[in-house]
């Protein structure tokens, strides 16, 4: 079964995005649980907590159907000792919210080395940034998202994940969110059958399908290899129908969060009903 939505807002409290995600028909959601530009954020209240828990009850979402995004501010490769620790203790906290809303997944851009460490240096301090906040979490999977490789980011090419996965001590709290996007700009093509089909069996080969957890879909403004992370309407761009016509009929991604995150909020509930329509 397909399980789709799109980020939707938490503003006024988390316990508005499972009413926000309900409203374009979604059955799946993803959403910030702090502001995701601030680094602080004052903790989560037991009320709000218990109003999330209640409006994903009573709208039918299950929590492993919810993917939230951390900050945008964390780089858990961070070159810098100062840097590096700040972004650690938010993705902890994060993780710890996760687990208070009793969510499964947390879903997280890798880091970036600024041309200050080495890639391999960088890949490593990622991993060892994971294996802190598993240490100090439970029951919360860390969801590494894959990369457009815009400037000095890790994590766009799948041997790269394949590495920060390789040291995790905890594998079973691993996992990898692919964007389409950033997949395509990366450089792995997606336009048509025979070559979505090779881009994900070198997915399966290199990083492995036990390690998906879940999708972001999206189309893209920017061509084939790129490295530009710029997200567009479903059909609307360098990728087009095809694809999405693919995933909805691919078996490898049922049962986990089919994520929007398409630039025209005002027609994700179109969206949405285009892509169940697309299901044979």
């Amino acid at each position: 079964m397909k399980y789709i939505g799109a980020h939707v807002s938490a503003g006024g409290g988390v316990e508005n995005a499972p009413l926000n995600a309900k409203e374009i028909g979604a059955k799946a959601f993803a959403l910030f649980t702090k502001n995701q530009k601030q680094w602080n954020a004052s903790p989560l209240t037991e009320k709000s907590i218990a109003a999330f828990k209640k409006n994903c009850s009573d709208n039918g979402f299950l929590s492993g159907m919810i993917l939230p995004h951390d900050s945008y501010l964390i780089n858990l490769g961070h070159p810098e000792e100062e840097g590096l620790s700040k972004s650690r203790e938010a993705f902890n906290d994060e993780m710890t919210r996760c687990q208070q809303l009793g969510l499964k997944m947390l879903n997280f851009h890798p880091g970036s080395h600024l041309n200050k460490i080495s890639p391999s240096e960088c890949l490593r301090r990622i991993a060892e940034s994971i294996n802190i906040a598993l240490e100090v979490t439970s029951d919360v999977t860390a969801v590494i998202e894959n990369t457009a490789g815009q400037g000095t980011n890790m994590g766009y090419a799948f041997d790269q994940i394949a590495e920060i996965i390789s040291q995790v001590e905890d594998k079973t709290r691993v996992g990898v969110c692919i964007d389409t996007c950033h997949t395509f700009t990366s450089g792995y093509d997606l336009r048509t059958k025979e070559v979505y089909e090779q881009t994900f069996a070198k997915f399966g080969e290199v990083v492995g399908w036990n390690y998906l957890r879940a999708i972001h879909l999206n189309d893209s403004k920017k061509e084939l290899a790129t490295r530009v992370d710029r997200h567009h309407s479903v059909g609307q761009g360098f990728i087009g129908m095809e694809l999405f016509e693919l995933i909805m009929n691919d078996s490898h991604f049922d049962n986990m969060p089919i994520i929007l995150e398409t630039p025209d909020d005002t027609i994700w509930a179109e969206e949405i009903r285009l892509l169940y329509s697309l299901i044979r």
